[in-house]
């Protein structure tokens, strides 16, 4: 339930399916930074509204990428990363391509507008929370 309120707070400050995600993310590591924030909506709606692979996965890779990712020349690259990001993949294609008949957007939307409030949601916090899982499981939740 606090999830939800979380993505509910930042969907009301303007904020899309990938953009939330990161900002839960950064929000765990009692971090801020509007550029990837910024840089995250890209992502927005399919990859700038053109409708192709959800943003919530899209965000939720990103996420994962945050805790594991290489971001410095130092700085080495988990080499579990790309495991973890396969396995949210595979997560979400179980869990809502069966479900909407693919990961788009256009195919979880279906065309009518009405189901991004009642899909995305639920959705997005799902997938935050796998994300977390997946952190964990690996041993990953620390910030590097």
């Amino acid at each position: 339930m606090e999830e939800m309120l979380r993505m509910m707070e930042l969907k009301q400050q303007g904020f899309f399916c990938s953009q939330i995600l990161l900002s839960m993310a950064l929000q765990d590591r009692d971090e801020s930074n509007p550029a990837l924030i910024r840089a995250a909506r890209g992502l927005a709606g399919g990859l700038g509204f053109a409708g192709e692979t959800c943003g919530a996965l899209t965000g939720g890779a990103c996420a994962l990428g945050l805790y594991a990712g290489k971001g410095l020349p130092a700085e080495p690259d988990d080499p579990r990363l790309d495991q973890m990001v396969q396995e949210l993949v595979v997560w979400f294609k179980e869990e809502y391509g069966q479900q909407y008949g693919g990961i788009r957007c256009d195919d979880i939307l279906a065309g009518e507008s009405a189901n991004m409030r009642a899909r995305c949601p639920g959705i997005v916090v799902s997938t935050y929370q796998k994300t977390r899982e997946l952190l964990e499981a690996y041993e990953a939740d620390e910030p590097l």
